[in-house]
């Protein structure tokens, strides 16, 4: 096949890959594609907690018609031993004439292996089809893998003068059902979903994904140094729903812990700043050590300016609604003592509008690029 063949075949694999987004942690979402002679005979992209993986998906799918066919991965097939047989072995075992894959895998239990398993059968493979694609989908993955910490998305609904509340404290809603639907589907892309303690208590959330037919919902963390959080908080009350974990701090009340273990929360310590705050790069390697892949973080402001001055969130989806409250309006961003302008941190990916706002999608420089 051509060049240009090889591009539009994986760019099915990586559209096939992304149904798995907030499915499938700790595992990356997958996609895969088996065509035979220009005609797709398999497909499939990794399921609901990260098994069977999307090979397996596409080999079952293909059946004898995968014999001679070109696989189309977007990350290197696995070479280790876990709860499922190497994909790259079923590969080679289902007889495949030719593999091309996006990326080389860089967990330490595969990291080239899988495509050394497949030029050892005698199967071709090409490697690098659609890297940089397969780079921004597989980046929640990627960041666990390779930093410790999942990858975050900071979302901010604000005024048009960077307010997110009244100064009163008034805060909904400042954005439209269409942002707000929006917000959800972003949740239900997400493996977890983080606000402050403050946030929590001000706006009892409940943080699930709702009105989309959807039936897993991501973890729901409160970052919560001393546990302050009410159990009988909507948060609280829906412990059966929905998981919860609460990253807090050396000092929170034993008593407290004790309560919300009982209550099925799972309780995640973290290191302290000098001022007794959470360290959240410390808190955020705690959730990568747990398997998540991709947080998406919903407030409120000085738990924003923690990420963004830490160097922790890595895009930003900005909802700017028609108000305007003036300076004494609450900020979207907490303090960040910023003293010069330096250079641009932030580079426009999209801007679009969203029902009666305008939804534009920031990333990190650097990010994905630097994974």
């Amino acid at each position: 096949m051509s060049g240009d063949d090889d591009r539009r075949f994986m760019r099915l694999a990586l559209a096939l890959g992304a149904r798995g987004l907030g499915n499938t942690w700790p595992n990356p979402a997958v996609g895969c594609v088996l065509v035979q002679g220009g005609v797709i005979v398999g497909r499939g992209w990794t399921q609901p907690g990260g098994r069977p993986h999307a090979e397996v998906m596409a080999l079952r799918q293909a059946g004898e018609r995968a014999r001679g066919a070109v696989a189309y991965v977007t990350l290197e097939p696995c070479a280790h031993h876990g709860k499922t047989p190497p994909c790259a072995e079923a590969l080679v075992a289902a007889g495949v004439a030719r593999v091309v894959s996006a990326l080389t895998d860089p967990d330490p239990r595969v990291a080239g292996g899988g495509h050394a398993i497949l030029r050892a059968a005698g199967i071709a493979v090409t490697e690098g089809v659609e890297a940089e694609a397969a780079r921004l989908a597989n980046a929640g993955f990627l960041s666990r893998i390779l930093s410790g910490r999942p990858m975050v998305t900071l979302k901010l609904a604000l005024t048009l003068d960077a307010r997110i509340a009244t100064a009163t404290g008034e805060s909904r809603w400042i954005t439209g059902p269409a942002a707000r639907r929006r917000v959800h589907l972003m949740r239900a892309t997400h493996d977890a979903v983080l606000v402050g303690a403050g946030t929590a208590r001000a706006d009892d959330p409940d943080l699930r994904v709702r009105d989309l037919g959807i039936d897993r919902q991501p973890v729901r963390i409160v970052a919560d140094s001393r546990l302050g959080l009410s159990p009988d908080s909507r948060l609280g009350r829906s412990l059966d729903l929905a998981p919860l974990w609460l990253l807090h701090g050396a000092q929170a009340p034993a008593a407290a812990r004790a309560d919300w273990a009982a209550r099925g929360a799972v309780l995640v310590p973290c290191a302290e700043d000098a001022m007794g705050r959470l360290d959240m790069d410390d808190g955020l390697r705690q959730l990568g050590a747990r398997g998540l892949t991709r947080v998406l973080c919903e407030g409120g402001g000085g738990l924003a300016a923690s990420l963004v001055s830490g160097g922790l969130a890595d895009e930003l989806a900005v909802f700017s609604a028609g108000h305007l409250f003036g300076a004494d309006g609450t900020a979207g961003l907490a303090a960040m003592g910023v003293t010069a302008i330096g250079d641009k941190a932030w580079r426009l990916v999209s801007a679009q509008p969203v029902g009666a706002d305008l939804m534009h999608l920031w990333r990190r420089t650097g990010f994905p690029e630097g994974l």
